[in-house]
C-alpha cells in the first residue's frame, strides 16, 4: 500500500476488549488456551522473520557479487536471490497494522522497506529522462550514504528510495512492454559496467545505491528479528506479557486489515480498476502473483498456528482455529473453508499479474475479481470470529 497513507489506517483501527459476561450458546476460550495462541503467533513471527532476514542476506551477498563483477550471470543470480526473499516476507504482511515493531509510528521500519508503487524517475533515469533520479543528480547528491537514502525515502510514493521495490526498479528496470507481452523489465548489466561498455552514465554510483539499499534492507529485518527475539526485554516479551485478549485482538486486526482493505483493496482492486500494471505490487520483475499469494499464505499461517521455514522445519503450536473452535466449532470451519478458498483462488490468477488486470483480458479479470470477493469475504468473518472469543475489533 501507499505507507504513509497506511498508517492513517493503523491508527483508525481500533482495539477494544468487550467486557461482556452473557456467554449464551457460546464458550469463551481459558485464559491458558489464548496464551497459547498467542505464544504460537510470536513463535511463527520470529521464525518467519528470521527467514526473511536470512534471505535478505543471501540477496545483499548475489547483489554484491553482481556489482563487483557485472554480468548476465550475476545479474540473473541477483534477481533469483530477490525472487526467494520476497517469499518469507511475503508471509510476514500479516504482522502489520496493529501498531507493532514493523509499522509504528516511532521507528517501524516498514516504509523503508516495502513502499510502492514508485516513482522510478526518483531513484534513477527513466525513458525518456537519461539523467534523472538520484543516482544521476550528482550535484544535489554527492555522496551516497545509508543515511541519505534513508532520509531521502517518503512520505510519498513520488519519494520512494528505498526497500524491496527499489531493488527490485534497479536490478530489472522498467517494464516498458505491453501486458501482452508476458516480459518484465529489461535493465541491461551494462547499466553497472564502469568504463567504455557501460549503457548508461554513473555506472559507479548506480552499484553503490543498490548495495546501500540491501544492506539496509538487512539492517531493517535485524531490527524485526531483534524485536521478536524469544528471551528477550523486547516487544515480544511485552506481547506475551499482555492480557491475551489484547494481543489476540491484534493478531486478528493484522489478519482482517490484510484481507480486506490491503490485499483485496489497495493492491488488487485498485490495480484492477486502473487495469495499469504501473499499480500492481511488483511491476518491474512481474513477481505480483506471488506477492499475492504468499501475503495470503501468512494469513492462513497465523489462523492455523502453522508456519514452514524455507528449509522445510515446521513451526506448529495453538492457532487461532484452535482458539475459536473451543467457542464456536462451525465459525472456525467457516474462516478455515474461507481462506482456504481465497488461496486457492490467488494461485489460480493468470500469469503475469499485469495481463490479468488488463482491460482486454475478460477472463483474466474475472479471475482476480474473483480472488478479491473471496478476500473480502474472509475479511468480514474475522470481525466475527473475534466477537465470538470475547474481543471486538473495528476494521477501517
Amino acid at each position: 500500500m501507499h505507507t504513509r497513507a497506511l498508517l492513517a489506517c493503523i491508527a483508525a483501527s481500533s482495539l477494544m476488549i468487550s467486557c461482556t459476561t452473557d456467554n449464551d450458546e457460546k464458550k469463551e476460550p481459558s485464559a491458558d488456551l489464548k496464551r497459547k495462541t498467542v505464544a504460537t503467533y510470536a513463535d511463527i513471527v520470529y521464525n518467519s522473520y528470521l527467514d526473511a532476514r536470512e534471505a535478505g542476506v543471501v540477496l545483499e551477498t548475489a547483489i554484491n557479487a553482481f556489482v563487483t563483477a557485472p554480468s548476465p550471470a550475476t545479474q540473473d543470480a541477483a534477481k533469483q536471490a530477490w525472487f526467494k526473499a520476497r517469499i518469507p516476507y511475503g508471509q510476514t504482511e500479516v504482522y502489520r497494522f496493529y501498531d507493532g515493531p514493523i509499522d509504528n509510528a516511532t521507528d517501524g521500519p516498514e516504509p523503508l522497506m516495502n513502499s510502492w508503487p514508485l516513482d522510478e524517475s526518483y531513484i534513477d533515469y527513466v525513458e525518456g529522462d537519461d539523467t534523472a533520479g538520484i543516482i544521476n543528480m550528482t550535484g544535489k547528491f554527492p555522496d551516497l550514504s545509508l543515511d541519505l537514502l534513508s532520509g531521502a525515502n517518503g512520505p510519498g510514493e513520488a519519494d520512494i528510495a528505498t526497500g524491496y521495490h527499489a531493488i527490485e526498479f534497479l536490478l530489472w528496470g522498467q517494464d516498458l512492454e505491453a501486458a501482452s507481452a508476458l516480459t518484465a523489465g529489461h535493465r541491461p548489466y551494462t547499466d553497472y559496467v564502469v568504463g567504455e561498455e557501460g549503457t548508461a552514465s554513473n555506472q559507479a554510483r548506480r552499484g553503490a545505491y543498490l548495495k546501500l539499499a540491501a544492506q539496509l534492507l538487512v539492517d531493517n529485518l535485524d531490527f524485526l528479528v531483534a524485536a521478536w527475539k524469544p528471551n528477550a526485554a523486547n516487544y515480544r516479551a511485552e506481547f506475551l506479557a499482555a492480557n491475551p485478549d489484547a494481543s489476540l485482538a491484534k493478531i486478528l486486526i493484522g489478519m482482517g486489515s490484510l484481507s480486506g482493505a490491503e490485499l483485496s483493496g489497495e493492491r488488487m482492486t485498485v490495480a484492477m480498476d486502473n487495469g495499469d500494471q504501473e499499480d500492481e505490487h511488483s511491476c518491474f520483475s512481474d513477481n505480483t502473483n506471488l506477492d499475492i499469494v504468499f501475503n495470503d499464505q501468512g494469513i492462513s499461517n497465523v489462523f492455523n498456528g502453522s508456519y514452514e521455514r524455507t528449509d522445510g522445519t515446521k513451526v506448529t503450536g495453538t492457532g487461532l482455529y484452535d482458539l475459536l473452535k473451543a467457542s464456536d466449532a462451525d465459525l472456525a470451519d467457516k474462516l478455515k473453508d474461507q481462506l482456504a478458498q481465497s488461496l486457492k483462488d490467488a494461485k489460480l490468477i493468470d500469469r503475469p499479474f499485469d495481463n490479468a488486470i488488463s482491460l482486454a483480458n475478460t477472463a483474466g479479470r474475472a479471475k482476480v475479481r474473483t480472488t478479491i470477493n473471496a478476500l473480502m469475504a474472509q475479511a468480514a468473518t474475522i470481525p466475527d470470529a473475534a466477537e465470538a472469543l470475547g474481543i471486538i475489533i473495528n476494521l477501517d
